[in-house]
């Protein structure tokens, strides 16, 4: 069984916020949706969201009440993306999109430089803690200004700078979609303090579990296919 938190899962996207919610009772996802945002306001603030809820059947009233609840956070619901085709008409009746861009066209080249990637210019700015069960994924550079607890994780396709405690996940140059990216081997992750359950850079994967503490700020890259770690001069 899920745990409560794993149920909601957010993606950057270049045009806002993804959010994909697992199943379950609407009432109940809901609920936990507004209690993610409301304890991450500064993240959601201004925010474009599209959302994903899978096989929920919602009506009019529920799409309305969700679009109003969120309109009053300051976040604005372009889109509700759905498997079930009476959800996408009553989306579609409110003149929300229906389909999303994943940001991957096909007419643009893969790169083979990390600093030939144009979309590692854009920048997720998380102002929060990520406690266990949340997952992030963006489809450029990640900052956060807190801690990534355990259970936490992030997937990025450029790098991580965290501004805090690194003690959950995190995958650097991979797409958002979790696979590595062409030869991205130049990505890194920064932290204040460093100890991840799991780090990945593009391919390569080093397992840090029960690694000493770094009472320094660090920063880790790949050079010649191996693991450095180096003072991370946070300027």
């Amino acid at each position: 069984m899920n745990s409560k938190n794993s149920l909601i899962q957010i993606k950057g996207l270049r045009d806002g916020l993804l959010i994909s919610l697992g199943e379950g009772e609407w009432h109940e996802l809901e609920a936990l949706l507004f209690e993610q945002i409301d304890e991450r306001s500064s993240f959601f603030s201004g925010a474009r969201l599209a959302l994903d809820v899978g096989k929920q059947v919602l009506r009019v009233v529920n799409l309305t009440k969700l679009r109003d609840e969120l309109s009053e956070r300051s976040i604005s619901l372009w889109a509700v993306v759905s498997d079930e085709p009476k959800t996408v008409q009553t989306a579609q009746l409110l003149g929300l999109a229906t389909r999303i861009s994943k940001q991957r066209p096909q007419e643009v080249a893969r790169p083979k430089a990390a600093k030939d990637v144009e979309k590692e210019e854009v920048v997720l700015w998380v102002e929060r803690t990520l406690r266990s069960g949340t997952r992030i994924e963006h489809n450029g550079h990640v900052v956060v200004m807190g801690d990534v607890n355990p259970g936490a994780e992030i997937v990025a396709a450029g790098n991580i700078l965290v501004w805090g405690r690194l003690r959950g996940s995190v995958h650097v140059g991979a797409d958002i979609e979790g696979q590595p990216a062409d030869e991205n081997t130049d990505a890194f992750v920064c932290a204040l303090t460093m100890t991840p359950t799991r780090l990945q850079i593009a391919s390569e994967i080093e397992n840090r579990v029960g690694g000493k503490t770094s009472q320094k700020a660090v920063k880790i890259s790949l050079k010649n296919g191996e693991f450095q770690t180096e003072v991370w001069n946070a300027k």
